[in-house]
């Protein structure tokens, strides 16, 4: 496994997500930055949390930048960014 990876970019209704494996039972250390986080900081984080759910991900650090994406946008960038950590993508 990588040491790091990420996925998206900066641009406008786009995220930026980087991810990086944790020791096991760190559990996930999430950082969203968003220009709309007052509005939907928590739906941000609630998809990312569910898509790494999914992925069967317990230990990870996750870094957030979003520029006001979608939530099909964030889940895609998650499990790129993770499927590029475990070099399956």
């Amino acid at each position: 496994m990588k040491e790091k990876a990420w996925a998206g970019t900066m641009e406008s209704s786009d995220i930026y997500v980087e991810v990086e494996p944790l020791a096991t039972g760190s559990g996930i250390d999430l950082t969203v930055n968003s220009v709309v986080y007052a509005q939907f900081g928590d739906a941000i984080e609630k998809t990312i949390m569910e898509t790494l759910e999914s992925l069967a991900i317990d230990d990870m650090k996750v870094v957030a930048n979003d520029r006001g994406a979608v939530d099909c946008t964030i889940k895609a960038r998650v499990e790129t960014a993770v499927r590029r950590l475990k070099e399956e993508a």
